[in-house]
């Protein structure tokens, strides 16, 4: 049973950081792709960022470039997303989903394991 555990959401300033973890169990993350996803009050679901199975070829989205980075812990089978220069626009609830193949890829509905969430708010 794959299980995702996401942490480390909370209400920053503008221009502050958060990182956020997703603590991955039932499989290994050498040979799963992982994506980060975002969805704000009132809009559809969005893609983040991903990176393929075993943590390599991250790939961000435009909104999010230069400000975030995706990394893996394969010791600890976890995915974070680190986030700098937070903006208002960036207030979303945080979900981080798995695949069932090692190729990451931006459609939500390709993805088949999913956290329950973290809230970040990024106040102005």
């Amino acid at each position: 049973q794959v299980q995702l555990v996401e942490s480390g959401g909370g209400l920053v300033q503008t221009g502050g950081s958060l990182r956020l973890s997703c603590a991955a169990s039932g499989r290994t993350l050498s040979n799963y792709a992982m994506g980060w996803f975002r969805q704000a009050p009132g809009k559809e679901r969005e893609f983040v960022a991903g990176v393929n199975g075993g943590g390599t070829t991250p790939y961000y989205a435009n909104s999010v470039k230069g400000r975030f980075t995706i990394s893996v812990d394969m010791a600890k089978n976890t995915v974070y997303l680190q986030m700098n220069s937070l903006k208002p626009d960036d207030t979303a609830v945080y979900y981080c989903a798995q695949r069932n193949e090692r190729f990451l890829n931006v459609l939500e509905g390709l993805y088949l394991y999913w956290g329950q969430g973290t809230q970040v708010t990024v106040s102005s």
